[in-house]
């Protein structure tokens, strides 16, 4: 059994026993370890008279040198010794005195319980129970006290898990438990505004509990706990994820063990300084940093880079002794106690429980006072020292009197709260590789007190509890703006100028040719282009948020219409000069401008429609899109995340798919245009190879753009300026090639760009060919094709005239050998020759004039030349051939052949009136020639 000992009252010595009793003083010894608490009064003190009756209480604690907690007992025994002489002198309990009998538990469970069975089995009535270090064996015996009817008092038992009042209802402490701590963390965190905060705990049902009650103090305060992280060995994943999920303070939990391996991974996370706030447990050995250091470099943790992590932590902990200088229920203030303390002691290690082991005798002696005085006012007459461990009623009042504790002891006021204590919680902070008490937490006031100028942070403010996260909208820059817009009113400068250069040579012939309206229609389209550009750059810092959204709905509809006006009219040009051009059946085909409006508006119509199901089903809102935060440039404690305004729907990448498909075909229909227009020989109206080059610039700077657009979105200055540089571009490319040649051209060599590249006519040729083929003035009157190809043929047609005139001149001379075949030409031939000589009118008809000479050809495949009258085979041919008449004839014959063949490719002179050189005298058959054998006479 084990050895109690006792502190009691002093007094005169015992007297000499009777003989009766010696017997029984010579066993004593031999009976000592099988009974507990027969021995032991205060170390030097006489035992109480007999005249003083004990009241006895059970003292269990650990007390041998073997275990690590025997310690915390042999310390706090000077305190008891210090308080129940201090009670005896005041004769508190008067006529009694206080008889505290201790009872080693080794901190162990079973040696603990049997200690308690054999107290109560062996020794006196226990009015209470003090003591209670170990928190095992304090559980077990605090859950069975309600069956003895013994009220116990710890001064050492800290768990959190005695607060439980259903199980231990007759369980009180002088020491508040772990989660008086809580309170006072809480009453910390307001103070300094933290309201976002993470937890790491070691995985220990102490820490653990600790924890729990921390999240339903915090619960309803308005401060959040953003993370809770747990460890059992290596906390450095745990840390990770805190510092991942933004966490600035840091609220710990764990021994002081791990308390070096979580600062040497906070150092390796960079989680310290001036951004970084921990909280953790105060109540480690002093410079525990130092006995654990050598397992810190184990981890690869250097010494300085421990101290560097720890620097500026606060530690939270019970005030082992209060700071008041205030007299306490003994009469002495705290600081005069300690002395007191420190003298007694003489060589046992000090405890930091001794403040709450002297005040918790004193609560004992209180609560007994009280007891008694109940029991003296009540009608049943009965002693305190009357009490058994079945005395309920008994019980009840002694539980109900210690309840009703309430005065200043060493340690701050005592008083209870639902049996547990509502102390005084110190904070410390790590100073320059000390700790320095910062403030205390009065739990019955509910205050905290800082000390004026001794808590320091790292930086020039405390740490903020979250990285302070400033939402700035990324707005486009106001030069940048300012510099785009002056481009583009230059633009719009550029395209009125081409605008007025339009209207005002509207009826120049090259300008008619090349269709003013339509150029009107291009000129228009581009500046509805530059107009958009405006209205990209207006955001957020310019407009309210619906007014970006309805500006988000008209540039969009300003640019697709420009756009379409511009190309849709340079393209419906382009068609009608490929419809002329390649009409293979050489009608006359006239298609005026309002024909081309009219593709121009199913073209916007289009359009329309797209953009109207757009607005009605799925329509363009303002977004705002948060990106990755950003440092403060300015290094202030602060993040900026960027935020951007977007034009958003919900199928915005449908839309868009329709809108480029349908802007794709239109541009590969310009392209099939372009590339059928291409040989038309006229400058006016060939703008193949301009239209070419617009398609290849807008082509290719609308990809790039897109594509550099969608790459910089998080980019508002460098989005912009790519897509009003990419609109300026192609609207300036547009239409400086369209209007720039018509420009130089118009200056330089008007006629030029209105002539047949092929041929060329001199102005004498153009008059005559004025009288026979239609006009070009306009490439809605007439085919130039047409004419082309009508030239073409009747040169090829006067060629081979020539030549059959030349072999008629030659048959004919031959002819002239004989009168008889003179004769017979005149007679026989002479409607063939008129038919031949006819083809002088091709000219006047176009159409008929090959047919005619092919008809002749063919019914005249060969002339009978050959057939001669017989009258004249006698002549002279000399004579024949020189005679007046003669000569006549082959004139007759010549001058028309010399008419219709030479004289117009040198020019000749037209008249009116029958050929000159015929004699009045001729024969009637030349007189009746057709007026339409007019003949050239000047130069001949």
């Amino acid at each position: 059994m084990a050895s109690p000992r006792s502190f009691g009252q002093p007094g005169p010595p015992p007297p000499p026993p009777p003989p009766a009793r010696l017997l029984l003083l010579l066993l004593l010894p031999l009976l000592l370890p099988l009974v507990p608490g027969a021995w032991g009064w205060a170390r030097g003190a006489p035992r109480p008279p007999p005249s003083s009756p004990p009241l006895s209480i059970m003292g269990l604690m650990p007390l041998t040198k073997e275990v690590a907690k025997g310690s915390i007992g042999r310390g706090v025994l000077p305190a008891v010794e210090l308080a129940i002489e201090q009670i005896r002198n005041e004769s508190l309990l008067r006529p009694y005195f206080l008889d505290l009998r201790l009872y080693d538990t080794e901190c162990d469970n079973a040696k603990g319980l049997k200690a308690f069975y054999d107290a109560i089995k062996y020794g006196p009535n226990h009015l209470m129970v003090f003591g209670g270090v170990c928190p095992s064996v304090t559980s077990i015996i605090a859950e069975s006290l309600q069956g003895w009817n013994l009220v116990q008092l710890s001064f050492a038992a800290t768990t959190p898990v005695l607060a439980d009042k259903k199980k231990y209802p007759y369980f009180f402490r002088t020491v508040p438990s772990d989660n008086a701590v809580n309170p006072a963390i809480l009453k910390l965190l307001k103070h300094y505004q933290w309201k976002r905060v993470g937890t790491l705990t070691q995985d220990v049902q102490r820490f653990s509990e600790v924890r729990n009650d921390l999240t339903g103090v915090l619960y309803g305060e308005d401060i959040e706990i953003s993370d809770t992280e747990s460890f059992s060995n290596d906390p450095c994943t745990s840390v990770k994820k805190l510092k991942g999920n933004d966490v600035r303070i840091i609220l710990g939990q764990f021994d002081q063990h791990m308390a070096a391996k979580v600062f040497c991974c906070a150092y390796e996370e960079n989680m310290y300084g001036s951004k970084y706030q921990w909280i953790i447990p105060g109540w480690y050995e002093p410079s525990w940093w130092e006995q654990v250091h050598t397992e810190a470099n184990s981890s690869r943790c250097l010494r300085k880079n421990l101290l560097a992590a720890m620097e500026g932590y606060i530690g939270v902990d019970f005030e082992p002794l209060s700071s008041k200088q205030i007299k306490t229920i003994s009469g002495k203030t705290p600081q005069q106690y300690e002395r007191e303390y420190n003298n007694k002691r003489s060589g046992v290690g000090p405890s930091k429980f001794h403040g709450y082991a002297y005040d918790g005798i004193w609560v004992i002696a209180k609560t007994l006072q009280r007891a008694m005085e109940t029991l003296h006012a009540s009608s049943r007459h009965q002693r305190i020292q009357d009490f058994n461990y079945t005395d309920h009623t008994l019980g009840r009042i002694i539980l109900n009197a210690m309840n009703e504790t309430n005065f200043f002891g060493v340690t701050g006021q005592v008083v209870f709260r639902n049996g547990e204590r509502m102390g005084t919680i110190k904070f410390t902070q790590f100073q320059d590789s000390r700790e320095v008490k910062v403030g205390e937490y009065n739990a019955v006031a509910d205050t905290l007190e800082i000390i004026n100028d001794t808590i320091r942070f790292q930086g020039s403010e405390p740490p903020k509890d979250k990285t302070i996260i400033l939402e700035q909208l990324r707005k486009i820059s106001l030069p940048l703006y300012s510099i785009l817009s002056a481009l583009t009113i230059l633009g719009m400068i550029m395209a009125s100028a081409f605008l007025f250069f339009n209207i005002k040579n509207r009826n120049q012939k090259l300008i008619k040719m090349s269709s003013p309206y339509m150029n009107n229609l291009i000129i228009l389209g581009g500046m509805l282009s530059y107009a958009s550009i405006f209205l990209f750059g207006l955001d957020g810092s310019f407009v309210s948020e619906k007014t970006f959204e309805t500006l988000c709905t008209v540039r969009t509809w300003i640019l697709t219409v420009g756009y379409t006006t511009a190309f849709g009219a340079m393209f419906a040009k382009t068609w009608r000069v490929h419809a002329i051009f390649k009409n293979v059946k050489m009608k006359k085909k006239i298609i005026k401008d309002q024909k081309l409006l009219v593709i121009v508006g199913g073209m916007l119509l289009i359009d329309l429609c797209i953009l109207i199901c757009w607005q009605a089903v799925d329509p363009l809102r303002r977004t705002v899109e948060s990106y990755s935060m950003e440092p403060d440039p300015a290094g202030r404690d602060i993040s900026i995340r960027p935020l951007l305004e977007h034009c958003e729907n919900t199928h915005m990448t449908i839309w868009l798919g329709i809108v480029y498909a349908y802007k794709g075909l239109l541009m590969l229909f310009g392209c099939f245009l372009a590339w059928e227009t291409r040989n038309v020989s006229i400058p006016a109206l060939n703008d193949s190879k301009y239209i070419g080059m617009s398609v290849y610039n807008v082509g290719i700077m609308c990809i790039i753009g897109a594509a550099v657009s969608f790459l910089t979105r998080d980019q508002p200055n460098v989005q912009f300026c790519i897509v009003a540089l990419v609109i300026i571009f192609c609207s300036t490319i547009t239409l400086c090639l369209v209007f720039v040649p018509k420009l130089i051209t118009l200056r330089t060599n008007p006629d030029a760009a209105t002539q047949n590249r092929r041929f060329q006519f001199t102005q004498n040729q153009k008059k005559e060919d004025s009288k026979t083929s239609t006009s070009v003035t306009s490439v809605n009157q007439a085919s130039t094709s047409r004419l082309e190809g009508l030239q073409s043929e009747n040169h090829r047609l006067r060629m081979k005239i020539t030549e059959l005139d030349k072999d008629l001149e030659e048959v004919t001379m031959q002819l002239q050998d004989t009168p008889e075949k003179t004769t017979y030409i005149k007679q026989n031939h002479y409607q063939e020759l008129n038919d031949i000589l006819s083809l002088g009118n091709f000219t006047e008809s176009t159409d008929g004039g090959k047919a005619i000479l092919k008809n002749h050809l063919d019914q005249n495949p060969q002339l009978q030349w050959s057939t001669t009258e017989p009258s004249r085979t006698c002549k002279d041919p000399v004579e024949d051939i020189n005679s007046p008449e003669h000569i006549q004839r082959r004139l007759s014959l010549q001058l028309p052949i010399l008419h219709h063949a030479y004289l117009p490719s040198i020019g000749g002179v037209d008249a009116s009136c029958a050929s000159p050189c015929v004699s009045p005298t001729a024969s009637p058959r030349h007189r009746h020639v057709p007026p339409s054998f007019r003949v050239m006479v000047s130069g001949l």
